[in-house]
């Protein structure tokens, strides 16, 4: 229940050993009031992560802190979204916590909150003007920067001479994919100089793989199928891709980039049809916002941050960014050792052999 500054001791969330691992938040200790958090989901259709490692991550951490947490999902609309607000704030909640669907209906979301005087988080998504608290992601233009040196390194691993080059970003409502494009244009330009050519691009809206197979096509068949590489913002995306490309006998040929590291991606990595992708370790993203959560529950002002600069409220927000990593087929292996994907989920009867050739087991 909200009550203003809520008294109760925590412990840090500590990265050690490996890609990632968290120590547990401790139990609140002589007290019966509680913090209680509001979560609010975007959608399970943009990426796989929402529900299968955000959810989960988050619930863990709360939990091991004694903290009530209501985590919800919008199911991609932004009606759900307000009302899901409405209702959290309604309920009490100290905290909001949002991944935005876009902007707009984002800012209402944190409006209403601030109304309220309830402290907010924008979780991995930053929402433009929208007045967030604090923000709490990845280095979203260093994933595209790995993105970027990553589809590098395919081509010429393959020895491919003044590549054609096809941009298949994410949401354009999505200010994370405005960044991770950054991040790999920025990369791409230096090549562009030297002779690789940059041939199209679209953007795919919602994260949609269904629209990203109909725009990639559309780009394919424009060019007469000369694309040598496809800079794609995540794995749905990249998934796409493929499935245009295996349609014309080239998977495995073109090399095509994903982010997430999500089981299908991966799979793809060990098939040779995906190059790369990125993985950003969500239980570490999810307790860090946890962490902070629970430093605005006790009253204070969290301390080592950085800031994140919203250029439509030309403001620059107190931020947390945790650092993402590019994953080729040598170090599949990381992820699961990592505990963000199991051999089960991942060694699949089509995908045993393959698994074993890189060492998973």
């Amino acid at each position: 229940m909200r009550k203003g500054v809520i008294t109760f001791a925590a412990v840090g969330l500590v990265a050690s050993l490996g890609l990632v691992a968290c120590s547990q938040p401790q139990e609140p200790e002589g007290t019966d009031d509680k913090p209680k958090v509001g979560v609010i989901l975007p959608d399970q259709a943009s990426a796989v992560r929402w529900e299968t490692a955000d959810r989960r991550y988050l619930k863990e951490a709360f939990d091991a802190a004694g903290i009530e947490a209501e985590i919800v999902n919008a199911q991609g609309s932004t009606e759900n979204f307000l009302t899901l607000a409405d209702q959290l704030i309604t309920s009490g909640v100290d905290i909001l916590m949002i991944v935005n669907l876009d902007s707009g209906s984002g800012a209402a979301a944190l409006q209403k909150a601030r109304n309220a005087g309830v402290k907010t988080i924008d979780y991995d998504r930053l929402t433009l003007n929208g007045g967030a608290d604090y923000y709490v992601s990845f280095d979203n233009v260093e994933v595209g920067r790995l993105q970027g040196r990553g589809l590098i390194k395919c081509l010429e691993d393959m020895g491919v001479q003044n590549p054609r080059i096809v941009y298949l970003n994410g949401s354009p409502t999505d200010n994370n994919a405005t960044l991770f494009r950054e991040g790999y244009d920025t990369v791409l330009q230096d090549k562009y100089k030297e002779g690789w050519v940059f041939v199209d691009e679209r953007s795919v809206p919602d994260w949609d793989g269904t629209q990203a197979v109909t725009l990639f096509e559309q780009m394919y068949t424009a060019h007469g199928g000369g694309i040598d590489g496809v800079l794609a913002a995540n794995d749905t995306l990249g998934n796409s891709a493929i499935t245009v490309l295996r349609n014309n006998g080239l998977n495995g040929k073109v090399p095509v980039t994903g982010q997430d590291a999500s089981t299908a991606g991966l799979q793809n990595i060990l098939a040779g049809d995906q190059c790369m992708t990125v993985y950003k370790a969500i239980k570490k993203e999810a307790y860090a916002a946890a962490e902070l959560a629970i430093a605005l529950a006790k009253g204070e002002t969290p301390a080592n941050l950085t800031t994140v600069h919203d250029p439509e409220a030309n403001r620059d927000v107190p931020s947390r960014l945790e650092k993402p990593v590019a994953i080729f087929k040598d170090n599949v292996k990381d992820v699961v050792d990592d505990g963000f994907v199991t051999v089960a989920e991942l060694c699949t009867a089509d995908f045993a052999a393959l698994c074993e050739e890189a060492g998973i087991s």
